[in-house]
């Protein structure tokens, strides 16, 4: 099967990630952190005092990705770190406050992206998502 240009699946995927990206960063405004960061503070959330490690994991995030990451949001003072070989991370009071500041805005935007993608949408990206595994 001969595939057109413009039906590459990677650019078009890309296009509507820089879509979502913009709707985040409206978000993300002047917190002076990135959607990673903001991804990572979330996770916290729900996942309470957990193994740095284990964040990585849970959000397919390379390690050095999640440290790097990890060390700017202590700096911030929105998360701490244990001082052990494998340390643990949790919000701090303070990176608690960001993350509940920013989970209303952080729905205004899931609402538009999911108005824009509808259920086939969603559906298509669960279904890729099945897959990937």
């Amino acid at each position: 099967m001969k595939h057109q240009l413009e039906h590459c699946i990677g650019s078009r995927l890309r296009s509507l990630s820089r879509t979502a990206d913009g709707e985040i960063r409206k978000v993300l405004g002047e917190h002076k952190i990135s959607e990673s960061q903001m991804t990572i503070l979330f996770a916290l959330h729900e996942m309470g005092r957990v193994d740095q490690g284990k964040v990585g994991e849970v959000l397919c995030l390379e390690r050095s990705t999640v440290s790097r990451n990890n060390k700017l949001l202590e700096k911030q003072h929105l998360l701490s770190r244990s001082a052990e070989y494998r340390p643990e991370i949790e919000l701090t009071g303070r990176g608690l406050d960001l993350v509940k500041a920013l989970i209303a805005e952080w729905e205004k935007a899931m609402d538009v992206l999911v108005g824009q993608l509808q259920k086939d949408g969603i559906n298509s990206l669960k279904m890729l998502e099945s897959r990937r595994h």
